[in-house]
Parts: C-alpha cells; structure tokens; sequence
C-alpha cells in the first residue's frame, strides 16, 4: 500500500495536468478561408453593387492559431485590370500557413473603372482592418505585412511609402488605427512610371490616360522612399522582359539610400509571372530565402 498510493497520486496528477494543459490550448479559428468585405455597405467611391464594386479579404489560416501570429496581406497582379487570384493569391496564402502566418489576400478595385487613389484606399483599409482584428485573429498587431506581385506589388510599395496613424477622433474603430504595414514583400513589382522600363499597361489602368505629370512622379514608387518606408524584401528574375528588374534594382537602392533594411534576390531565369513555382528547381527557392529573411528580421516568431 505504500508503494501503490504514491504511484497512483502519481498518476492522478499527471492526468490532471494533462488535461489542464489540453483545456487551455484554444482551439483554431477560421480553418476554411473566409471572404469578408472591407467596408459594410458601399466601399468610398463605389461606382455600383457588382462583385468588381466590393472589396474584399479573403482569410487563410494556418492549422495553430494559437497566436500572437504574424499576418501578410497579399495583394495579387494583373497590370490593374486583373487578378491573379491563384498563383499569386491562394498559392501565397497556402504557404504562409506553411510557415504559422495568417494570411489576407486582397480582392482590390482595378481600372479603367478605378484609378488612383481607389487602390491604396483598399489596401491601406486593409491594413487597419487586420490591425483593428489583431486581438480577435490572434495576431500580432506590430507584425503585418504586405506582399504584392507585379501590379500588386507597386501597390504594396505605394502602401509602404504613403500611409498615416490613423484618426483617432474616426467614428469608425479601423479608421482609428495605423495603416503602416511593418514589412512588404515585393515579387517582380512594377516600381517606377516615368522610366523607359515601367509597365505602360499599370500605368495607364492606374491613372488613366494622359495623367499629369506630377501625379506620374508621385506615383513612380523610388521616389516615394523615407527612412519610415518598412524593411523590404525583393524578387525578380533577370529574365523578365514584361516588368524588368530595373524596377526592382532602383527600388532597392532608394532603400539603402534611406536607410532601410532590404534585402533582394534576381534570379537568371524566368518569366513574368512567375508567382511561387514549387515546382521549379531553381525559382523554389526564392520562398526559401523570403522565409530565411522574415525569420532574421524577426517577423517570424
């Protein structure tokens, strides 16, 4: 009896604290991807009610959620006109969760029906509405990022270069809160509008034909560059004759004149487009190395 009783406390409080340990993991949340809309009735300057008029966030998460997570708003390309919803969207998504991020992608409004400043007003609500959920998603809210490819990812600079600290007098709560992401990720963006080497298509789909001048200037993205601009991670292929990696190049460098953290990666071949190819013994890599840099620059936890 001596030796029984000890062994069968022993146990009692092993089972306990097993079970106190297994009640006190919170169970996951949004395990099917969620599309929720940025605004409640009419987004500012909505032209109608068609899906095109609405824009949205679609919610991916990985299987713990048990938090504080970072979270990535993924903005996809298609010269803002399309979408590149899979490839550069869902895809993207998929392999945050990989990681333990939470992830966003943005369905965002696209010319010739919207133009500037439409697209930076649903990305940057987009930002406020991550951070405003940050406690409710179990995120972190000093660890939300943006990545954009192409198109995209000329709007994920625009967000990293013109963004503000909220209202705090807003009526509206996401309002309220910073619009500054905490780190972009850049995957073959379009960058610059005045040089040889832009995308005249993102252009012209951006801020429609014959813009003046100046807007062109404030819209060319390595003129926009502080010392506030968040650390930036970029990938381009040498290869890429639709958006050329002069974009990513003067891009970086105004980074490095400012003084910002960046880091970039040109690979020697590969289309425009390319998204996340897994697939592709040499292009697999790149989301090795963006994982790599999000783990040393501490947004990976």
């Amino acid at each position: 009896m001596r030796i029984v009783r000890p062994m069968l406390l022993a146990l009692v409080a092993s089972a306990v604290l097993s079970y106190n340990v297994h009640a006190q993991a919170p169970p996951p949340i949004l395990q099917e991807p969620q599309t929720i809309p940025l605004w409640q009735g009419r987004a500012p300057g909505a032209q109608g009610d068609a899906p095109e008029d609405i824009p949205t966030l679609t919610i991916y998460m990985p299987p713990s959620t048990a938090g504080p997570m970072t979270a990535v708003i993924v903005a996809p390309g298609g010269g803002y006109r399309a979408l590149s919803m899979n490839k550069e969207g869902r895809i993207p998504a998929n392999y945050f969760n990989s990681l333990g991020v939470a992830a966003f992608v943005l369905k965002y409004r696209l010319g010739p029906k919207y133009h500037h400043p439409i697209e930076l007003g649903d990305m940057q609500r987009a930002i406020r509405t991550v951070r405003s959920r940050a406690a409710e998603w179990h995120i972190a809210p000093d660890r939300i990022g943006i990545m954009g490819f192409s198109a995209g990812g000329h709007l994920s600079a625009t967000a990293s270069t013109q963004f503000d600290r909220g209202n705090a007098s807003a009526a509206d709560p996401i309002d309220r809160v910073s619009s500054r992401p905490d780190f972009a990720i850049l995957g073959y963006p379009v960058i610059t509008l005045t040089e040889p080497w832009t995308h005249q298509g993102s252009k012209t789909n951006l801020l429609g034909e014959n813009a003046d001048a100046a807007l062109v200037r404030s819209m060319s993205m390595e003129t926009r560059v502080t010392k506030e601009t968040p650390p930036t991670f970029l990938f381009h292929t040498n290869a890429d004759t639709a958006v050329p990696v002069e974009n990513s190049i003067h891009y970086f460098l105004a980074l490095r004149q400012a003084g910002v953290q960046a880091e970039m990666h040109v690979f020697k071949d590969g289309p425009h487009g390319v998204g996340m190819p897994m697939n592709d013994a040499a292009l697999a890599e790149w989301p090795k190395v963006l994982a790599n840099w999000m783990q040393a620059s501490g947004f990976l936890r």
